[in-house]
Parts: C-alpha cells; structure tokens; sequence
C-alpha cells in the first residue's frame, strides 16, 4: 500500500482535513485586529502548525507504517500523556460537533428564509439539520464516505464561485477600513483572543500517521503533501478574509456579533453588501457544505471512537447507541444554547493545542532522545520543540485568561484610559472592537 501513495492524493488528504466550517469564524474573530494582522497571524499560524506536523512525521518514522497517533504518544510519553491527548482529542470532537450543530442550524434557518421568507427557528433548523446527518452516520460509515465525496465537490465548487464574485465586489475603503468613522486598521493586542480559534484552522495533525501507513516511510513525498496541503488551506483562508473584510465593514461585524455570531449573521451581513444574488446563494451554498462535511467528519471520528471506547458492536441496535451517545450531548447542548459556534470553536482551538502542538513537541523530543539516527529530522533543529512549546502553552493560557475574564486589553496600549469598575462578556469585547480604539472608551477583554 506505501507503494501507491502519489503525492496529489495526500495533498488533496492535508487540505480537505484542514478546511471545513471552523474557516467561518475567521472573520468574526478578526473583527477586532482586521486585514493587516490577521493576515499576519494567519501566516505565523500556517508555519507553525506545519512544523508541528513535521515533528510528528519525524517520529512516526521510527515505527511501523500504520502505526496509530495513539500508538506513538503512548510509546513516547507513557500512559498519563497518552490518557491526557486521548481526552483532548475526544474533547474536540464533542466541542466540535456542538459547534456544527449549532452552525448547521443557523445556516439552514438563513437558507429557508431567504428562499421562502419564513423563519423555520433556529430550535427546528438544527434540528433537522442534525438528525438527518445522524442517520447517515448510522447508517454505515460507507454511506458517510459517498456523501461525504458529494459534499466535498458541493463546498470546492461553491467555495470557487462565491469567493470570485466576493473578492471581484470587495471595496477597498471597507477593506482597509478608510471609511469615515473608520481608524485605518485594527490593533494587535486582539491577536489573544483569535490565537486559538486560528489554530483550530490548521488541525489536521492526526492524519499524519495515515500518510505514513498510505506511503510508507517516503518523507521527501509525505513532506510535500504536507506542504502544498497547508499552503492550499492557506490560500483558502486568506482569500475568505480578504473576501468578507473588504465587504462587510468592522461596523458591521459589530452588529453580528450582537446578534449571536453564527453562521447565518455573518452571511446576513455580507449579503447587504453583494449586489447578486447568485453570489450570495453560492455563499449559502458554500456554508451549508462546509458545516455539514466537518459534522460528518467529526461526528464519524467521535462515533467511531465511542464505539470503541463503550465497547458497542456494529450491530443495529450497537449502531443505535454509539449515535445516542456520541450526538445526544453536542445536540441538547445545540438546542439549549444555539449561538454558540463561535465559542466552541475557541474551545475546540484550547483542546487541540494539547494533542496538535504540546503532544508533538515532547514527542519529538523524547524520539530524538530514545532514536538518536533519524531518516529524517523535523526543520528547525531543537528550536522547534521549544517554540512549538512556547506557542502552545501561550494559546492555551490567552484562551483560558480569555474565558475567565482575566485577559485585559490594556495590555501594551498605556494611551487608553480604562475604567477599574468595568467588565464586560466576550460579547461586548467584539461589539467594543472598533470602538475601543477609535475612542478609547473603557472596555475589558473578558
């Protein structure tokens, strides 16, 4: 089997596992640094996540093609790291989903409205959007496969024609914010906030070891797919950022966030700012795609690990549980709480920084401990164990400070008088974003 893998294959496996729905938060988190440093952070984010791959290519190396993510932590690290990625990984999935069941929803309750002029409520759309992808995890993980192919063709074609008719109609004062209450740009210090939520975009790092099994040990080829797959998940993202910042103004995005910051907000607001219709349907159609190929994805790893993990066989009736209980928590947490797509994918940005970037670092430096001849070594030398380390731990400590209200923007901006009496949610925080630093009204970074 190591002998077939071809390079556009694995491409084409690195790329389609990085993009999905997480891609649609990215402006929404940018909100409050806007184009120049986001693109930044964008960039900083792809080499980073990239050397972590290669780190835990360098390692794979040492052992059996086929030889599983689990398999290396444990033989690398021991029992307590290898208990602790299993969580974190199990973590994401469950967050993961929850954040598609409730994206899910928004998009078909936007959809159904803009077609029909009804409002189908957010309660019923995510819903029906959720148990008609359920029984198709149920059904069979071939089944999933087929559709999955479908959905996929479905997001690269709309994601084409939507992303040509967004950035052929973006206006350059929008884009630079140089309108008249605009302040020329965003500020760095909202770089904190978005780290996690960047991050997740690029998490991809458990199909590493599949390449490995897929080509056997050929790093010079497995290296390319990991590089052009990450380059393409990086175009792809740039040009949504460009695409929905040069359309829909920081103003705007302040008025998205108020209003839930899901899926469907973000393309409410960028329809006011398209004028065809057949670009907006395509954005539709691209968000509808993207939602429902990563809830697949998701929901298929997750099933199949609580398949596992319960020891549920693949009978009907064990199908039938595995479902309820890898869907039934992401779904009651969906209909209790149905705007929460872009905090769980902050979340899910925490979790994965343990099992995409901290795991990998330490394995890499216990292989080149326990293996001290390697085929082939990770670049950066020792410096990149250490600065994926550093990187990790900074995410999760911003996104952890974030949540407890203990992230303050005063932080490096000593010219904006703040308010000791004030402290808002991370609503106000987005809502605040232009504000804050055009009038340097007192806000708090919860």
């Amino acid at each position: 089997m190591g002998s077939q893998g071809n390079v556009l294959g694995g491409t084409m496996i690195i790329a389609g596992t990085a993009i999905g729905a997480g891609m649609l938060a990215l402006p929404m988190i940018s909100a409050g640094m806007w184009i120049y440093w986001s693109l930044l952070l964008m960039v900083l984010t792809w080499m980073l996540m990239l050397r972590a791959s290669q780190a835990i290519l360098e390692v794979n190396l040492h052992y059996e093609p086929g030889s599983s993510f689990h398999t290396l932590v444990q033989d690398t690290l021991g029992p307590v790291w290898s208990t602790i990625n299993g969580l974190a990984v199990a973590f994401v999935l469950y967050i993961l989903v929850y954040a598609y069941v409730s994206g899910g929803g928004s998009t078909v309750q936007q959809t159904v409205m803009a077609v029909t002029g009804n409002d189908p409520g957010m309660m019923g759309s995510s819903l029906f959007f959720s148990l008609i992808l359920m029984a198709c995890v149920w059904w069979s993980t071939r089944f999933v496969d087929r559709l999955s192919v479908i959905l996929m063709g479905g997001m690269v074609l709309t994601f084409i024609l939507s992303m040509t008719g967004m950035l052929s109609q973006i206006r350059l004062p929008v884009l630079l914010d140089l309108g008249e209450n605009g302040s020329g740009g965003g500020a760095v210090i909202f770089i904190w906030c978005a780290l996690s939520t960047y991050l997740t975009s690029f998490c991809f790092h458990a199909s590493v070891p599949s390449l490995v099994k897929y080509f056997g040990k050929r790093p010079a080829d497995i290296n390319k797919c990991l590089r052009y797959g990450t380059l393409i998940a990086l175009v792809c993202y740039v040009a949504w950022i460009v695409a929905a910042d040069g359309i829909i103004s920081r103003g705007q995005f302040k008025a998205v966030i108020a209003a839930g910051g899901n899926v469907g907000d973000l393309i409410r607001a960028a329809g006011s700012g398209i004028d065809s219709s057949f670009i907006l349907r395509m954005l539709e159609a691209f968000s509808f795609f993207a939602v429902a190929t990563s809830f697949l994805g998701a929901g298929l790893g997750l099933f199949d690990y609580m398949a596992d993990l319960c020891k549920f066989d693949d009978s009907v009736m064990g199908r039938a549980k595995t479902t309820l209980v890898t869907f039934l928590p992401p779904l009651l947490g969906g209909l209790i709480k149905p705007d929460g797509f872009l905090a769980a994918i902050g979340w899910a940005g925490l979790a994965a920084t343990i099992w995409s970037v901290i795991v990998p670092a330490l394995m890499l430096r216990a292989s080149r401990k326990k293996f001290p001849a390697a085929a082939y070594s990770a670049p950066g030398g020792s410096l990149t164990i250490y600065v994926l380390l550093v990187y990790g731990c900074i995410t999760a400590v911003c996104h952890i400070l974030f949540v407890l209200h203990y992230l303050h923007v005063r932080i490096g901006l000593p010219h904006i008088r703040f308010s000791s009496s004030r402290s808002v949610d991370r609503e106000d925080f987005f809502m605040g974003a232009v504000d804050v630093f055009r009038d340097a009204r007192p806000v708090c970074l919860a």
